[in-house]
């Protein structure tokens, strides 16, 4: 692998978010990594280089995401794609089962379950035999949640010297807004779960993208509920649909070691510790407007006017300011089998869907390619957490702005 001309092409170089991945990887140096740009207009792929004051090194590469033909000439001459062309059930699965057949690696931003759950029976078999490394979910959806609960469970092995049974993921705090990629991506589910109702199963099924295993009841992450280990009221969270699933799949492909009966739940905080009817209120506030938001998203009108007043259209996002105001804090709580509280905190210092997700996908890219071997990791479709663990851990606190912390 270390004979291809590049160490990684970002895919969707001239949209808003792969924009963002190629400047970041400009500025951060990329590791010393040879990479390179690829979109389907060389034009628009020139403006960016020439905006971003890229170095002529970067090369300029021609291919369509529809062009099965261009993306396996495309994936033949790099170690990793990256790709931020979404929505992937629209627009991903060629150019991952090009790296699959090819034997690169692929990272993206997919936040679609289901579309996950056809590629990894698709996909795996594909990898397995290549020894491509497919990681679906290297943006805010899910890389802090999956790693903050490995941070966590690793942290209790050396404690304890024994996983955590139960953990709570709560969003302490957020400023930002979701990507138009992320809604974009929700409309299209939306879309898909109207023309085959029966995929709705799959949807609220924690276990979706575990096939051949079926884990214990999980916690409901749709109401409004006081949460006692964070002293504070809780609502729903909208990416724990996606992030639930991502975690419970990295825990099956790791064997199991947070053990098979393993209970996760994610929520938002509506409160701050001990601010009781306050919270309250904001919590059953925030648990209607979902079950409101959820009806009106399934009636087709609504849909229409989203997509043409509301949904961040290609090319659009917050300004260089309002990323770099964003931020965000996780906590990931769990208790011993002898009842002793363990709390990780997770934080990062730019606007979710954009700030630290370019910053996100960027690092585990190159941890992929730079630190994490065949011999840990060989081919086949994974996680972050599954596939990199606390090696991305490491590198994105040093690198990528985000901190792992144990509460005091």
């Amino acid at each position: 692998m270390k004979d291809k001309e590049f160490d990684l092409i970002v895919f969707g170089a001239t949209g808003f978010t792969g924009r963002l991945v190629a400047e970041y990887l400009h500025l951060s140096g990329a590791g010393g990594a040879r990479w390179a740009i690829a979109g389907r207009s060389l034009d628009k792929l020139g403006k960016v280089r020439d905006e971003l004051h890229l170095p002529p090194a970067v090369a300029l590469l021609k291919a369509d995401a529809k062009d099965p033909a261009a993306l396996k000439a495309l994936v033949a001459r790099t170690r990793c794609v990256i790709t931020t062309v979404g929505p992937y059930q629209l627009h991903g699965e060629p150019l991952a089962t090009a790296c699959a057949e090819g034997g690169t690696d692929y990272v993206d931003l997919c936040g679609e379950p289901l579309w996950m759950a056809r590629m990894i029976d698709k996909l795996r078999p594909l990898a397995e035999k290549s020894g491509a490394r497919i990681v679906f979910s290297c943006g805010f959806d899910s890389i802090p949640f999956d790693l903050g609960v490995v941070y966590l469970q690793a942290e209790a092995q050396k404690r304890f010297g024994a996983p955590l049974p139960e953990v709570r993921g709560r969003v302490a705090r957020v400023k930002g807004t979701a990507s138009g990629g992320t809604l974009a991506s929700m409309m299209e589910t939306i879309e898909a779960v109207r023309r085959e109702p029966g995929l709705i199963k799959v949807m609220a099924n924690p276990f979706a993208l575990t096939p051949g295993f079926k884990g214990p009841r999980q916690p409901s992450g749709q109401d409004a509920s006081f949460d006692d280990w964070a002293d504070a009221w809780s609502g729903p969270f909208f990416m724990a649909t996606i992030n639930t699933k991502n975690v419970h799949r990295s825990n099956a492909l790791r064997g199991h070691p947070w053990g098979a009966d393993f209970i996760y739940s994610e929520k938002l905080l509506t409160g701050r510790p001990g601010q009781g009817d306050k919270g309250r209120r904001k919590a059953m506030a925030l648990a209607r407007f979902t079950r409101l938001q959820n009806l009106a998203l399934g009636f087709t009108p609504m849909r229409a006017l989203l997509r043409r007043f509301v949904l961040t259209q290609p090319g659009d996002g917050p300004n260089k300011a309002a990323r770099e105001a964003g931020h965000y804090v996780l906590w990931f709580t769990g208790k011993s089998a002898g009842g002793e509280t363990l709390r990780a905190i997770v934080k990062g210092d730019r606007d979710p869907g954009y700030g630290s997700t370019c910053k996100l996908i960027s690092e585990a890219a190159l941890c992929l390619v730079q630190d994490v071997g065949r011999d840990a990791t060989p081919g086949g479709v994974w996680t972050p957490g599954s596939a990199m663990g606390l090696a991305l851990v490491r590198r994105l606190h040093e690198r990528a702005g985000l901190t792992f912390e144990m509460a005091a």
